[in-house]
């Protein structure tokens, strides 16, 4: 039996024929449920409340009417349990899509997210795929309070067997998500709440490459990396530094596991400068990881690596003005990216 450090490559299928069009990342991600229920009938969808009115953030929307309630599971309030029922179904061919209402309840579904679906490939010898697809709803911005307002992005990316990926746009929502459902390894897919108005290009029928970052944006000067809605205000950021002579190259993650050091390494050999934006604790987490990764493979920095975070020590608020001040912010990460660039 050879030990798995990485998810087994799964050779996907090539695209149908895209036609882009303008959708907002909450259609995109339904788009993307759409499509891939359309064109796989083991491919269902299983969680609380997304059944009735297209679920609490209504990405679900149509869909019970088109595919009826035994593709669209509603489930009690037992993330443990129903990811547990997901993994059986898996296992018996079948292909669920786990919705968690919010990030911050994945934990609770630690022992099957742990311990279950990332080992039961490695354990079987190779023999069991486990496809499974968990729609991790991520992020601040909505005013729900410290314990709905997680974006658990780099939790669970120390697992070997399991994937995770962020979302940032409508467009990489919808490939990135078709991407994650075709995978025969479990996957930890993270939406932000905070997106799900925005409009944007989506190319109809794109599935995303598997462990693939990015570049959104070129430049010389410095490399900034972000992730979810940290890639929008890195974006924001980038436009205001113009102003000051500055050209930062701005590349979205996606993959936090399997993560695609090598494209940011190519990026900052040739700016010298990094700056990573998250919204989250910068120990412990990708950022942390990505910094490591790039100064023991000996990138030569022309000055010190930063990083825009949420504090060590300080729970997300409630109060609008204080969550706002809390998350990071385009003119923070601009003004941290002016001073790494005039190092």
């Amino acid at each position: 039996m050879s030990t798995l450090a990485e998810p087994v490559p799964q050779v996907q299928a090539p695209a149908e024929a895209a036609d882009e069009a303008q959708l907002t990342y909450r259609d995109a991600i339904n788009a993307a449920l759409d499509d891939e229920m359309s064109g796989d009938p083991a491919v269902l969808l299983i969680g609380e409340d997304i059944a009735s009115d297209g679920g609490v953030f209504k990405t679900n929307a149509g869909l019970i009417e088109k595919y009826g309630p035994g593709r669209i599971l509603n489930t009690p309030i037992c993330e443990n349990g129903f990811t547990g029922v997901a993994l059986g179904m898996a296992l018996m061919g079948m292909r669920p899509v786990v919705e968690f209402m919010f990030s911050d309840f994945l934990p609770t579904a630690g022992d099957q997210i742990v311990n279950q679906l990332p080992k039961y490939r490695f354990m079987s010898g190779g023999q069991c795929a486990v496809p499974v697809t968990i729609r991790s709803i991520s992020g601040g911005t909505g005013r729900f309070g410290t314990q709905h307002s997680a974006t658990g992005e780099s939790w669970f990316m120390a697992l070997p067997g399991l994937r995770v990926v962020t979302a940032s746009s409508p467009g990489s929502a919808y490939a990135l998500l078709r991407a994650a459902i075709r995978d025969n390894n479990p996957v930890l897919f993270h939406e932000h709440k905070g997106l799900y108005g925005r409009k944007g290009p989506v190319r109809r029928g794109s599935i995303a490459e598997v462990g693939k970052a990015e570049t959104v944006r070129g430049g010389k000067d410095v490399t900034i990396v972000a992730t979810l809605l940290m890639v929008e205000r890195a974006l924001k950021a980038a436009d205001a530094l113009v102003e000051d002579g500055i050209e930062a190259e701005v590349i979205d993650l996606r993959w936090v596991r399997p993560m695609d050091v090598s494209t940011v390494r190519a990026s900052v050999e040739r700016t010298g400068r990094l700056l990573v934006a998250e919204e989250q604790v910068h120990h412990g987490g990708w950022g942390a990881s990505l910094i490591s990764e790039l100064t023991m493979g000996g990138v030569g920095w022309s000055a010190p690596p930063a990083a825009v975070s949420l504090p060590y020590d300080q729970p997300v608020p409630y109060s609008p003005p204080l969550e706002d001040a809390l998350i990071p912010g385009a003119d923070r990460i601009a003004e941290v990216a002016r001073s790494v660039a005039r190092h």
